[in-house]
C-alpha cells in the first residue's frame, strides 16, 4: 500500500467501518451503549488462568457485535 493510498484507506473504514458507529456518536454527542440496571448480576468469578491472555482483557466466549440503528440515523 502507496502512502497516498493509507490517507484514504483510513477515511473509507472511519465512514463505513465498526469504528463508524464511535466516531459517528461521539461527532453527535449521543449514547453508545445501551444501560443495564445491575440486580440480578452475580457476584464476580475468578477467571480461569488457562483462558486468560493479560494483554488482550478476554474473559471467556464474549463477542462484542457493534450496530448502527439505522432508524435512528437517518432523524
Amino acid at each position: 500500500m502507496t502512502p497516498e493510498e493509507l490517507p484514504k484507506r483510513e477515511e473509507k473504514e472511519f465512514n463505513t467501518g465498526p469504528l463508524s458507529v464511535l466516531t459517528q456518536s461521539v461527532k453527535d454527542n449521543t449514547q453508545t451503549e445501551v444501560p443495564k440496571s445491575g440486580k440480578g448480576k452475580k457476584k464476580f468469578k475468578p477467571v480461569n488462568k488457562d483462558r486468560y491472555i493479560s494483554k488482550m482483557f478476554l474473559r471467556g466466549d464474549s463477542v462484542i457485535v457493534v450496530l448502527r440503528n439505522l432508524l435512528i440515523a437517518d432523524k
